[in-house]
């Protein structure tokens, strides 16, 4: 279950990131964007999420997600497109050699602190 290490990764990341001086700080929530090839199943982020957050600024953070769908480039006629099945091949002119634009990212994009 990958979904722990990531969840470890989200905690040390986001409590780097919340600002020196604040006097017990408290996560509410915690925005994330996750493509839609990563792999991540979203229950068991969470519940890993919860566990790993624990005795932390994190403890009661809610994680909002938002799945990022995959989408891709042709290299040969530069369109680009929302992949919904599996076939990786450019509907417009049908090559194989494509790039992918999004769809395997992870990233925090903002938390929101409570106001004590």
């Amino acid at each position: 279950m990958h979904e722990m290490g990531i969840a470890q990764q989200l905690v040390k990341i986001a409590i780097d990131a919340i600002p020196e001086g604040i006097e017990n700080p408290r996560v509410e929530i915690l925005n994330l964007k996750i493509g839609k090839l990563a792999s991540v199943v979203e229950h068991s982020l969470t519940f890993c999420f919860e566990i790993i957050s624990k005795d932390t600024p994190l403890e009661t953070a809610k994680l909002n997600i938002d799945f990022i769908p995959v989408t891709l480039r042709c290299k040969s006629c530069d369109n680009t497109w929302e992949v919904t099945g599996p076939v990786f091949k450019c509907p417009f002119c049908e090559d194989g050699d494509v790039q992918m634009l999004t769809g395997r990212e992870i990233e925090i994009t903002s938390l929101e602190l409570a106001d004590e």
